[in-house]
């Protein structure tokens, strides 16, 4: 998805390959960073090494020349790009709102780990002032968080560790979990959180693993991703009128209004910890029994996103439609602003989640957009921390299997379509919780920028 406009500013740094790219928007300005002095007189290798240090976080960085309390800046970090990262995005608007300074760092670097490593090293060392506080997003692991340790230490700032999940175990989706480099992954980890002051789990789950198993000396605190603010229901005149000028839905439009096609919403990074063959075999079920039950209705299904099994899906498709596999099933696949994507999921009947964590601790982020646009979720359920975001039969319903999928598509789309009004409102009422009703008193807090 495209970035976002917001009302706040962020000064954010981004390494692409050798080229760096600076850019600023709506700026809430804080203070310039120290200024380096070369000493005038050739000294001790030892000495050029210390005057070449990064500065550190003081007690002029604490208070103005009128002895009154800075502003709080905080550096927030992540690994790739920015737009990609929402969680990410909203952690650095928050900070903004409530009058923090923040610099927004992101680097998409080839991946060679001494290059991201000096990029990085050199991101927060140098081209931003000294921060009360670093926040950095983990995973990924390598080198970003032994880099944040060490400029932590080096520039007096305190370190806190976002996490959305645990790299050592994403690396076991490609290697397998036993395999030795997963196991030597898991060891960097665990070494490189030990420094850290605080960490922000994205599920009870994980908070509850990062205390019980980890033995970190931070404070641990759950923060659940929520909905930004522009994820939000639409009126159906709105809804009708997204579908007829959005070209993955116009061709349809006349059959979304007279119910005879329903609109289903999938959102992915084609990554391993999405298996989209659950949908497409479930799709090819549904297609089979709809051919003979007039009363289900067509489905037309939008997948939206980028990655890199994005063309073998496609190629797949595409080779089930020759076979006549899909009949009365229109897949379509999108990339979109962020803007048009909220509408999507808002102007959809039915959002389907494939994510099957590779912790069994994570959430995905599609569905708590999904929840925060009034959208029923139907998703792989067979990992701990589903039923904190979904409660069956209430705002969606779990599946552990393509035939569980198609059933539930069945049902919900034809034979028990009032199941899917209920559900619907059990959506609207759980996204009423937005991300700044879980963030200020968790993450706003514990920055000090909310009481």
């Amino acid at each position: 998805m495209k970035p976002f406009k917001c009302d706040y500013s962020l000064h954010s740094i981004i390494f692409n390959g050798s080229e760096e790219v600076t850019f600023k928007a709506f700026m809430h300005k804080g203070k310039k960073g120290s200024r380096f002095c070369r000493p005038r007189h050739r000294g001790t290798p030892t000495s050029v090494v210390l005057l070449s240090l990064p500065s550190s976080y003081g007690a002029e960085h604490r208070f103005d020349q009128n002895g009154r309390q800075s502003e709080i800046r905080v550096q927030v970090v992540v690994l790739g790009d920015i737009g990609r990262s929402p969680r990410i995005q909203y952690h650095a608007l928050s900070i903004a709102k409530h009058g923090g300074s923040v610099d927004l760092i992101g680097y998409t670097v080839p991946f060679k780990v001494i290059h991201q490593t000096c990029s990085l090293y050199y991101a927060l060392g140098y081209r931003t002032p000294p921060a009360r506080w670093l926040l950095v997003q983990n995973p990924p692991t390598i080198p970003t968080l032994l880099v944040a340790q060490v400029i932590c230490f080096i520039r007096n700032t305190r370190l806190i560790i976002d996490w959305h999940n645990f790299g050592f175990s994403i690396l076991g989706l490609r290697l397998g979990p036993a395999h030795p480099l997963v196991r030597i992954s898991e060891a960097f980890e665990r070494l490189s959180c030990s420094r850290a002051v605080a960490h922000l789990a994205v599920s009870n789950a994980m908070a509850r693993v990062l205390k019980e198993n980890w033995r970190l000396r931070g404070q641990v605190l759950p923060l659940h991703d929520r909905p930004f603010a522009h994820f939000r229901p639409l009126q159906e005149n709105e809804r009708l009128d997204f579908l007829a000028k959005c070209p993955q839905t116009a061709f349809e439009i006349e059959g979304i209004k007279s119910g005879r096609t329903k609109v289903l919403v999938s959102s992915t990074s084609w990554t391993p910890d999405e298996d989209f063959s659950l949908l497409l075999d479930a799709l090819v079920t549904y297609a089979a029994q709809a051919t003979t039950d007039d009363r289900l209705p067509d489905i037309l299904a939008v997948i939206t996103g980028k990655g890199p099994q994005k063309e073998a899906f496609s190629s797949r498709i595409r080779e089930m439609i020759d076979q006549g596999r899909l009949k009365k099933v229109h897949l379509k696949t999108a990339w979109l602003s962020a803007e048009d994507y909220a509408k999507l999921l808002a102007s959809a009947d039915l959002g389907v989640s494939l994510h099957t964590s590779s912790s069994g601790l994570d959430l995905p982020m599609k569905v708590v957009d999904m929840l925060g646009v009034g959208l029923p979720v139907v998703g792989w359920a067979n990992f701990d921390a589903w039923p904190e975001l979904i409660q069956e039969g209430i705002n969606g319903r779990g599946f552990r299997s393509n035939a569980a999928l198609s059933t539930l598509l069945v049902n919900l789309f034809g034979k028990e379509e009032r199941e899917l009004q209920h559900l619907r409102r059990g959506a609207v009422l759980e996204g009423k919780r937005r991300w700044d009703d879980e963030w200020d008193p968790v993450a706003g807090k514990l920055l000090g920028l909310c009481i």
